[in-house]
């Protein structure tokens, strides 16, 4: 007797994201921007989720112009009333939330024992409790409707601690959102609620070339990359396979799990 998953929908087909909602917070620049185009170009109307609205707009522009339906939302992630007004906009727009991708954070090196501690909070807040409550606020149409993809971007530095930089406020930030992933994976799962989340290496984007262009930045690519297997940094793009196929129906039997994508960072 054949294997009846081989005669339903074929392995391309289940990759598609036709019909989906789906929302991207940080999604105005770097790996958010990377995100709301793949998650588009795949068939998901797309809310591109952002502090600064002009930042939002111009990717919702940049998506309106390949024919994606995508609309521009200001939202400040720590905030739970600002994070509900999200969520009510999009169903205001399409009745629908398919598909969360909790993305938005910030990057910090600093060394902790001058740390403020009022700075420990902010990275805290931006990087851990933003995506407790977009995952909440996302689950909340999820659940009733018995389907939803939930994404959040962790990081290699959930695994590690990185060197030569000191940053351990991000990386306890991160490894939060590697173990809250987890977490709302098992508690969700048998409610048809994916849970997962993917890490990237160190990744091409403005911020981090702002970064790299400081006299201290100007020490770590080298370092970096001879640490690296590969060799070199990530593109956003090469970060894009990994969002469609986790909002996608082919990874519906996966949940839980985190895809580190790192050039090979953390096999030694």
């Amino acid at each position: 007797m054949s294997d009846p998953v081989l005669e339903t929908t074929p392995i391309l087909e289940r990759f598609r994201l036709d019909g989906r909602v789906a929302l991207v917070t940080g999604g105005g620049q770097g790996i958010g921007r990377a995100f709301a185009h793949a998650l588009g170009e795949a068939g998901a109307a797309v809310a591109v989720v952002d502090l600064r609205l002009d930042v939002a707009e111009a990717v919702a522009h940049e998506l309106a112009q390949k024919q994606i339906d995508a609309i521009a939302v200001q939202t400040d992630v720590t905030k739970p009333d600002q994070v509900q007004a999200m969520i009510d906009t999009i169903l205001a727009k399409w009745g629908r939330l398919t598909i969360g991708v909790n993305n938005a954070g910030v990057g910090v090196w600093a060394d902790a024992e001058s740390m403020p501690y009022t700075e420990w909070l902010r990275v805290i807040d931006i990087n851990l409790n933003s995506v407790f409550l977009c995952a909440q606020a996302e689950a909340k149409v999820m659940l009733p409707a018995g389907y939803g993809k939930i994404i959040h971007t962790a990081s290699m530095s959930a695994h590690i601690s990185n060197t030569p930089q000191n940053q351990a406020v991000y990386n306890a930030s991160k490894a939060g959102v590697l173990h809250l992933t987890r977490s709302l994976a098992a508690e969700w799962a048998k409610r048809g609620v994916r849970v997962n989340s993917i890490s990237p290496g160190y990744t091409r984007t403005k911020l981090v070339e702002d970064l790299l262009a400081t006299p201290v930045g100007q020490t770590m690519l080298p370092a970096w990359m001879g640490m690296t297997p590969m060799g070199r940094m990530a593109e956003v793009t090469d970060l894009q396979g990994a969002v469609v196929y986790l909002a996608a129906p082919a990874s519906d039997y996966m949940t839980g799990h985190d895809l580190v994508i790192d050039g090979g960072y953390c096999c030694w």
